[in-house]
């Protein structure tokens, strides 16, 4: 899909269409529950610019104008910024409407979007399903119609896991590639702003309008942003990837692995094989430390960033005749049980005596799983292929051991501590629910990446979502 006809499309699903499919998926008990908060008055804003007028929705722990920013939280309930998030300004800049704010789980902390303080959000495929979280709202809102394009965040593999539950397209792009500023932080080394798209051509688009140096964000990286939506030309003909060396690494095919996964994934590869591209085994070895890894900074630098939430400089505050007691009644009431869980597992980490076992030795495994991935691109890789998920998604409930539920990023959080963009996008479907394919890049890969999704996207046809 050419740039031209991505825009035609985000164009011709206005505001009204928005509304009216709204109004299908989200009230009533049965609702999917996708969004926090909505902005009925974004009908009436005519702005101009490249996506004037399309509708998107935003994840709720981006700071926006004019609408809450709860995180998903009962600490931030009715909290609305006094700035907005940089990713969020420039969509409003390039002609967006802003229609909504979506559902997550805590704090960005959950892999089903059952954490949320105002409820589970559903899955649009199977209302008894899970959409994966944390940014299962915004891939609720893409998948049911409301919107083609929304926002959410990564800190494991946060986009690219309900875009793979939800059926739909989720682009992580290099740490530094897109600001920070206003996304509200859970692990800072590891937040990334993503995207949300129907296709790879109307994600690749946000993406791109989305990417460059922000002066607000001292993390933010000084590297040009070419275009990303690929051409017709690059993604058609007989062999549009011929060159292109896609790696599989064995780690993430256990025999483990759901057979019918496995085979979504054979027959993707068959089509990149087909589309020209040279498709190689490889190895990355120190996969199996990446979830223990993940789950000792990510909670360590999320037990510093919750601590300003403490009823005294941001929050809700509890009522209570001292000091102590105040700080307590606030943190228990304002924060969920997975939000304490992390905050507790992070204090640990970081405490006296167990920061160098713990923490430090983390840093130095992160450190060798990112040499791993350069190692690989280095030996003449250019981009790798694997599955998003290990299982479709999940019947809401079904999950209630929080490692079996960490388990759900098996496959993602790689990125996330490596740095380097990833995306997932559907390669079919499983007992009836989709799945899907995730490609990883070289750091500011994401042209190289984008251009080989959208010719598997075209290849696979109406294959990728049956």
């Amino acid at each position: 899909m050419s740039r031209d006809t991505a825009l035609a499309a985000l164009k011709a699903h206005g505001v009204d269409a928005a509304w009216g499919a709204y109004d299908r998926v989200q009230a009533g008990p049965e609702g999917l529950n996708a969004f926090l908060s909505i902005d009925r008055e974004a009908r009436t804003i005519a702005p101009d610019g490249v996506l004037a007028g399309v509708p998107v929705a935003i994840k709720d722990n981006l700071a926006t104008l004019g609408l809450p920013t709860t995180c998903g939280s009962r600490t931030l309930e009715g909290y609305v910024s006094p700035f907005e998030a940089t990713a969020v300004r420039r969509l409003r800049e390039a002609g967006a409407v802003v229609i909504g704010k979506t559902n997550m789980d805590e704090f960005a902390m959950g892999s089903s979007n059952e954490n949320s303080a105002y409820g589970p959000v559903r899955n649009p495929l199977d209302p008894s399903r899970v959409p994966g979280g944390s940014s299962g709202g915004s891939a609720a809102a893409v998948a049911s119609g409301v919107v083609r394009v929304a926002l959410g965040s990564e800190t494991g593999g946060s986009v690219r896991q309900p875009a793979a539950f939800c059926g739909i397209v989720g682009i992580k792009p290099t740490y530094g590639r897109v600001s920070r500023y206003g996304l509200v932080a859970y692990a800072s080394s590891l937040d990334n702003v993503g995207v949300f798209g129907t296709t790879v051509a109307e994600a690749a688009l946000g993406l791109e309008i989305m990417a460059g140096h922000d002066r607000f964000d001292a993390t933010s990286a000084d590297v040009p942003v070419s275009p990303l939506v690929p051409t017709d030309d690059a993604v058609g003909g007989s062999s549009p990837l011929a060159g292109l060396v896609v790696g599989v690494p064995r780690e993430y095919f256990p025999a483990s692995l759901d057979a019918d996964i496995a085979a979504s994934c054979r027959r993707a590869l068959d089509h990149l094989r087909r589309l020209g591209a040279e498709v190689r085994e490889v190895s990355l070895p120190s996969t199996d430390l990446a979830i223990p890894v993940y789950y000792i900074i990510a909670p360590a630098e999320a037990s510093s960033n919750l601590a300003r939430y403490d009823g005294v400089r941001f929050g809700q505050r509890a009522a209570a005749d001292d000091l102590g007691p105040m700080y307590e009644r606030t943190r228990s009431h304002g924060f969920g049980a997975e939000v304490q869980r992390r905050i507790l597992l992070g204090t640990y980490v970081l405490s006296a005596g167990y920061y160098d076992a713990y923490y430090k030795r983390a840093q130095a495994v992160r450190a060798m799983i990112a040499d791993e991935f350069r190692a690989v691109f280095a030996s003449g890789v250019d981009l790798l292929f694997t599955p998003t998920a290990p299982t479709p998604a999940f019947r809401l409930g079904e999950v209630s051991d929080p490692y079996a539920m960490y388990l759900s990023d098996i496959y993602t959080v790689t990125a996330n501590l490596a740095g380097i963009p990833a995306m997932s996008q559907p390669i079919g479907r499983v007992r009836g629910m989709p799945v899907g394919g995730q490609l990883l890049a070289p750091a500011f890969g994401e042209a190289v990446m984008i251009r080989a999704a959208a010719a598997l996207e075209q290849s696979l046809g109406a294959e990728a979502h049956r």
